[in-house]
């Protein structure tokens, strides 16, 4: 993290996202603001690492939205701003974006978008390009470390002399790569701006006036397309000049494309293009007029086809056009040197390369003896304690169990089953009101601290409103927890770990009129079965705090503090392998020996949670291991 500020002149390794920061920060960066979602969240985590001893303000905002809102604010008062965020935070951002780009920028503003091909992290796999084209915003994508520091940095140039944001899109392998990177010297923010709108109506977007900034903004984008279609720092020749077979591609596309060429030894010309919004048109049309074959290498939806078939239709007419509308690359799923190759040599009527074939086999291999390994909450996780008791408490009701966004969503497993919907940010609390008018059903919605402050925080208040039933379980585990432990509201330090002000859930849902609030240690079973037993009984909102620090923070500040973390153990003369331990509480420490349990201590964190699942008692503590009830005692 540090190596993102080594001086000037030094070639680091650095991740795509450590890249961008560096780019800012070579660009004069004053404020940055974020909501963490992976593959983005590592731009502001080392934001926050290092922004006080940079001078840079840094924050993770309560949402996307207010991120963009917060640099607005200081692009408007002429200081340099950046905000990022996943593919989907861009659906909550969007609200303020669209509006944005009619009222334009004085200091520049660069919002980081990270796409997710395959769903790595995600709910879906969204193709944010067509963003850049509906809002209106010019669009940069780098293809690695380098060019994504780069291209940063020209983002924020060329957003203040254009007045308007400029988009930086990466994908995930350009995000998580690490690559080699030249550094240009930082430049030092202007700290503190001025807000002096020249215009009286600039930054108001109301009916005729927001038609004249529309027209204003059509004319920005044709001014970029002009200036920049043919700029050679955003787009890259090479290959064999004379070659009837050519290639368009861009962002980590670019990288398979090239290894495939070289890997067949393929006699074709490639142009990458880093602006691919506004559609630099002239320097397409230049490449294409010659060409007999064309192939287009993009990841997910035909973006850059498309824009090429409209095109040729005028300046090329019989070239030949290949790539997802032909059927021969698939609009599913990040790519791979392996697929990129093998499409090449199926158009072109190549074999493959033996080497290829050789890995393939290996791979194969690998993946028959490797067993399959679902993702799984963390040893010691307190929503594995709260899924335990909601499954009991529900046992013999129809109930709708409504998910959220976060480590807990990994409850729709056996054995815990209780999600049966993942949607969206704040989404839980939201169905659930729709839920309470449409059947009879019990409905409980799980949603987590930093979800709730996100977006939960509305859709409760209309369920007070509005006078519905069900019951909302905040899984408060005091971080947030999926993205790597960012801060959130309602934790006591900010992004750059500074003392903040903390918001009290309780306090918060009480004040807004909900009657049935309890906190509770998801540990302590007893009381939280019979909390949402209560709960389910009753009619109206009714609100319960599973709260207890996420395991890895608790196992952290242990070790920090020297405190051994010791491991429970299971008493072979008691336990008889009723598999009651992990067919209802599959913590990933116990292991089934075919005869008994047993707990592996290299991966138990010694919480004694499952102390009180065991029906024989054979779950006990080993040298000076205390269950939780012994600690609070």
């Amino acid at each position: 993290m540090l190596s993102v500020l080594a001086p000037a002149g030094r070639v680091e390794a650095l991740l795509g996202n450590e890249a961008i920061v560096r780019g800012a920060l070579e660009a004069g960066l004053d404020v940055a603001a974020a909501y963490p979602g992976t593959p983005s969240t590592e731009i502001g985590d080392t934001l926050g690492a290092i922004a006080k001893r940079i001078g840079v303000y840094f924050e993770w905002s309560t949402n996307e939205k207010v991120a963009v809102e917060v640099v607005t604010a200081a692009a408007w008062s002429g200081l340099r701003g950046l905000t990022c965020m996943k593919h989907v935070g861009l659906n909550v951002a969007s609200d303020a974006l669209f509006t944005l780009a009619y009222a334009g920028t004085k200091g520049g503003l660069v919002v980081v978008n990270a796409g997710d091909p395959s769903a790595h992290s995600s709910q879906n796999e969204q193709d944010n390009r067509y963003y850049a084209v509906s809002m209106g915003l010019p669009m940069l994508e780098p293809s690695n470390s380098q060019e994504a520091k780069d291209f940063t940095k020209e983002a924020f140039d060329l957003s203040e002399r254009y007045e308007i944001p400029f988009i930086l899109r990466t994908t995930t392998r350009v995000s998580h790569s690490r690559g080699p990177v030249l550094l240009g010297e930082i430049k030092k923010g202007k700290g503190k701006g001025n807000f002096k709108p020249e215009e009286f109506d600039q930054y108001l977007q109301v009916g005729a006036i927001a038609r004249k900034h529309h027209k204003k903004l059509l004319q920005k984008l044709e001014s970029i397309e002009r200036d920049l279609g043919k700029d050679s720092r955003f787009y890259k020749l090479e290959g064999e000049e004379n070659s009837s077979l050519g290639i368009i591609t861009s962002g980590i596309s670019y990288s398979y494309a090239w290894e495939a060429i070289k890997r067949l030894g393929s006699k074709a010309k490639l142009l990458k293009l880093g602006l691919t919004f506004p559609f630099p048109k002239e320097i397409v049309s230049d490449f294409i007029e010659e060409l007999e074959t064309l192939i287009v290498i993009e990841e997910l939806e035909p973006f850059l086809e498309n824009q090429v078939k409209a095109l040729a239709k005028d300046c090329a007419p019989n070239l030949k056009i290949i790539g997802k509308l032909t059927g021969h690359f698939p609009r599913v799923a990040e790519y791979t040197p392996k697929i990129v190759v093998k499409a090449l040599s199926e158009i072109r009527g190549d074999s493959l390369p033996l080497d290829l074939e050789k890995i393939e086999r290996r791979a194969k291999l690998v993946l028959e003896r490797v067993p399959s390994r679902p993702p799984v909450l963390c040893p010691a996780c307190p929503h594995r304690a709260t899924g335990y008791s909601i499954r009991r408490a529900t046992s013999g009701r129809p109930t709708i169990y409504v998910g959220d966004i976060g480590c807990y969503a990994l409850l729709f497993q056996k054995p815990f089953e209780i999600e049966h919907i993942t949607h969206a940010m704040g989404s839980s609390v939201g169905f659930a009101n729709g839920f309470s008018i449409a059947t009879d059903q019990p409905i409980v919605a799980l949603i987590g601290d930093s979800t709730f402050f996100h977006a939960g925080i509305p859709a409760l208040i209309n369920a007070i409103h509005n006078k519905h039933t069900f019951v909302a379980v905040i899984l408060d585990n005091r971080i947030t927890a999926m993205t790597g432990h960012q801060s959130h509201p309602g934790v006591p330090v900010d992004a750059m770990g500074e003392e903040a002000p903390m918001i009290d859930i309780g306090k918060l849902v009480r004040s807004m009129g909900v009657e049935f609030v309890k906190e509770i240690d998801p540990y302590n079973f007893k009381e939280m079965e019979s909390a949402l037993k209560e709960a389910l009984d009753r009619e109206g909102l009714s609100v319960i705090i599973a709260k207890r620090e996420c395991a890895l923070l608790t196992v952290r500040r242990k070790r920090r503090e020297g405190e051994k973390i010791v491991p429970f153990r299971v008493d072979p003369e008691k336990c008889t392998h009723c598999l009651v331990c992990i067919n209802t509480y599959a913590c990933p420490a116990f292991v089934d020996t075919g005869e008994k349990m047993m707990i592996d201590p290299s991966v138990c964190f010694g919480c004694g949670s499952c102390v009180a699942i065991c029906p024989f008692g054979a779950i006990e503590p080993s040298g000076g291991a205390k269950s939780w009830l012994e600690e609070v005692e």
